[in-house]
């Protein structure tokens, strides 16, 4: 798959990296197109998210499409 910017389902469980790679998070859930965003994942959520049994909760945030730089097979990077 190219590299894009917008999030899709398949990109739950992904991790969120900031503009020097270093681990921010990880995509809980996708909704309507908006990647909720876990700041601080136990390996609960973690195997839950890959496994896309997660969904956001109020310890989660939206990420704004203008905050994505680039959607890869492996990370979600941010600009």
């Amino acid at each position: 798959m190219a590299d894009r910017t917008t999030v899709s389902d398949d990109d739950q469980g992904k991790p969120i990296v900031d503009e020097h790679g270093e681990k921010i998070g990880v995509v809980s859930e996708v909704r309507g197109g908006t990647a909720y965003v876990d700041p601080d994942p136990g390996i609960t959520d973690k195997v839950s998210s890959k496994m896309g049994w997660s969904s956001a909760d109020e310890d989660d945030y939206p990420l704004p499409t203008s905050e994505i730089a680039v959607v890869t097979d492996d990370e979600i990077r941010l600009s």
